[in-house]
C-alpha cells in the first residue's frame, strides 16, 4: 500500500446486503472501488453493533484492494492484534475513545498496520496534532458514528486545518458521514483525498446490478474532478 495524494473512493459495506458479503465487495470493487471500509461499531462508544473480528478475517479474501477497518469501539488496545489477523491493511481508532491514543497508534502499527485516527464532528483537528507523526490516516468524521445514511455535518474549516498541520507529511484524510457527488467537492477543495461513501455508492444498485455502483461512483468521481 504506497502512499499517494490521488483521490480515492472507499464505499463503506455497511450499506450493503449483508447477507451477500462476498459478491458485494467484488461488485464494488470491479466497479472501480479504491478502497473497502469496514465500519466496526460496538454498541457502546456507538449506537450501533456490526462486525467483529470473524466477519472481518471472512471479508478478506474477497478484498483484492485495501481493507480499510474503522473501529469505533472502546476500548480499541485489546482488540489490535485481532483485526490485524483478520488482514485489515489500515486500523483507524477515535481519538475519543481511550486515554492513551499514542499508544493505540504505536500498537497498531506494531502490528503490521497502517493506523488512523478518527475525529468526531465535535473533537477539533488540534486533537490530532500531536499524532502526526504516528498516524498514517486522519479520518474526519462529517455525521456523528453510529449510523449510515446521516445528515452531512460541513467540516470544511476542520478539513483545511488538518490539512495545513500535515504539510508534507504522508498522511492521507480520510472523510466519513454522507459523502454524495454535493458534499465530497467540498471535502476535496478543502485537501481530502479519501472518500467513504456508503448510501450514495449503494442506492439503487444491487450485485446483479452493479453497473450502478459503478454510476455511483463515476457521479463522485466527476463531482469532484
Amino acid at each position: 500500500m504506497t502512499f499517494d495524494r490521488s483521490i480515492k473512493i472507499a464505499p463503506s459495506i455497511l450499506s450493503a446486503d449483508f447477507a451477500d458479503f462476498g459478491r458485494e465487495i467484488r461488485a464494488i470493487e470491479d466497479q472501480g472501488a479504491d478502497w473497502v471500509h469496514v465500519d466496526v461499531m460496538d454498541g457502546h462508544f456507538v449506537p450501533n453493533l456490526t462486525f467483529g473480528p470473524m466477519a472481518v478475517k471472512a471479508f478478506r479474501p474477497h478484498v483484492k484492494t485495501v481493507m480499510d477497518v474503522h473501529l469505533m469501539i472502546a476500548p480499541v488496545d485489546p482488540y489490535i492484534d485481532a483485526y490485524a489477523d483478520a488482514g485489515a491493511d489500515v486500523l483507524t481508532a477515535h481519538v475519543e475513545a481511550g486515554p492513551h491514543i499514542h499508544r493505540t497508534l504505536q500498537a497498531i502499527r506494531a502490528a503490521g498496520m497502517k493506523a488512523g485516527v478518527a475525529l468526531n464532528p465535535g473533537t477539533p483537528a488540534q486533537a490530532v496534532a500531536h499524532l502526526l507523526d504516528l498516524a498514517d490516516l486522519v479520518c474526519v468524521m462529517t455525521v456523528n458514528p453510529g449510523f449510515g445514511g446521516q445528515k452531512f455535518i460541513d467540516m470544511t474549516a476542520k478539513v483545511r486545518e488538518l490539512c495545513a498541520m500535515i504539510g508534507d507529511r504522508p498522511v492521507h484524510i480520510e472523510i466519513d458521514g454522507g459523502m454524495d457527488p454535493v458534499t465530497a467537492p467540498l471535502m476535496v477543495a478543502a485537501g481530502a483525498d479519501v472518500l467513504v461513501a456508503g448510501s450514495a455508492v449503494f442506492k439503487g444498485g444491487s450485485v446483479d446490478q452493479p453497473q450502478v455502483y459503478g454510476a455511483n461512483m463515476s457521479a463522485i468521481r466527476a463531482a469532484v474532478s
